[in-house]
């Protein structure tokens, strides 16, 4: 199970990242926008954190994004043999 929430959070942060910079933000300035710690964004992109409810919506918002688009761009990035949101 640890191996398939590892591959979870990966696809997580890369979804992140790359929405991250389809709107032009540095790691620095996303993080600003959503009101987090860099150091923290940078664990989640690199997935390394597993995000609580309240750090997802603000994450979305920052990547201008609704909730729903977010999740369903979470989906898209998810390996092989999961399920799709």
């Amino acid at each position: 199970m640890e191996k398939h929430k590892n591959k979870i959070l990966i696809a997580f942060g890369q979804a992140v990242r790359k929405r991250r910079l389809e709107i032009g933000l540095t790691q620095e300035a996303f993080a600003e926008k959503s009101q987090l710690h860099r150091t923290y964004i940078g664990g989640v992109e690199r997935g390394k954190r597993n995000v609580a409810l309240l750090n997802l919506i603000q994450i979305a918002q920052a990547l201008e994004l609704t909730p729903e688009e977010f999740l369903e761009m979470i989906s898209e990035n998810l390996p092989n043999g999961f399920p799709k949101l």
